[in-house]
């Protein structure tokens, strides 16, 4: 891929007839990828977790664009019944998906566990959304170039996986457990291309990361110290807009050019601004034990398999 500083929104393909689900689409990067794609004609499904946010958001896109292709519809990433329910509704709904964009997230609360006991942030950043693209895979399948975006973060590359303590009940830290599922975003991006590939899907994964970009995660964050620095602070100083924030994974989910396996983030020094263009994973999170670990312990634990071949 070669560098893509000019690559704007603007560049996007139409993309009339292809329906997305965006989730954590009411705010940040996901209201702005659904702007986006829907300035190009796409159909977005936004999925989040309060249906009111949602709606809002959705008038101020229709009130811009008139006539804008879009659902509301809940989906609470850290309940796993929530999950089956939205992929349920999905399938009785449609045939096909052309793109899943896994982007909703949760950063640096006080240590919290989901409905079925898994640590929030590994339940909503990671083990949501594998039971998600699990759940829709067959859709995907059928869809139009259909690909799966995994939203990372530079952060990825400061982590490992705690397998020993995957609650925090030991040890917890705010910001350590974020590093982790964002870890595990990237692991389960690769793994699931390799196993697409495979498999000879036609379905493509992708890894995108925005950056450092001003977005109500780090000013919503509970804990304030992490809200102190990276909202009040850093936010007016270094971070990027939303929209620019976004661009990584608009390439990534729509360029003809954008290839499975592949991780987008910017182009700016550390990663931290600057335009879509392929960067490097983490050697450790494409180590293929890891990818197998994690594989095997997220079906475990989230009682969901991909109609795929096993692992070779």
């Amino acid at each position: 891929m070669t560098n893509q500083r000019r690559w704007t929104a603007e560049q996007i393909p139409d993309q009339a007839g292809r329906v997305f689900v965006v989730t954590g689409a009411n705010s940040g990067l996901g209201l702005a990828t659904t702007r986006a794609l829907v300035r190009k004609g796409g159909h977005v499904i936004l999925a989040v977790r309060d249906e009111e946010k949602g709606r809002r958001a959705a008038a101020g896109i229709i009130a811009e664009q008139p006539g804008a292709g879009l659902e509301v519809r809940h989906l609470d990433l850290a309940d796993l019944d929530s999950v089956r329910a939205f992929a349920e509704k999905l399938h009785a709904d449609r045939s096909r998906l052309d793109v899943l964009i896994n982007n909703a997230g949760v950063m640096a609360p006080p240590r919290t566990l989901s409905a079925q006991g898994h640590e929030l942030q590994f339940a909503c950043n990671h083990l949501g959304h594998f039971a998600l693209t699990g759940l829709l895979l067959d859709l995907l399948t059928a869809g139009r170039d259909p690909r799966v975006v995994t939203v990372s973060s530079v952060n990825h590359r400061k982590a490992h996986l705690r397998f020993d303590d995957l609650t925090g009940e030991r040890s917890y830290s705010a910001m350590g457990f974020y590093n982790q599922s964002k870890f595990a975003n990237a692991v389960f991006g690769q793994e699931l291309h390799l196993r697409l590939s495979r498999a000879g899907s036609p379905v493509r994964s992708l890894l995108a990361h925005p950056g450092y970009t001003a977005t109500n995660l780090q000013t919503s964050a509970p804990i304030g110290l992490w809200r102190l620095v990276f909202g009040t602070i850093g936010n007016p100083l270094l971070a990027q807009p939303p929209a620019r924030g976004a661009l990584p994974q608009l390439y990534a989910a729509t360029d003809p050019n954008a290839e499975s396996g592949q991780f987008i983030g910017p182009d700016g020094m550390a990663e931290l601004r600057g335009g879509p263009a392929r960067v490097e994973l983490a050697s450790a999170a494409a180590d293929s034990e890891t990818g197998r670990r994690l594989w095997e312990l997220s079906e475990r634990l989230t009682d969901v398999r991909f109609a795929l071949p096993a692992r070779a």
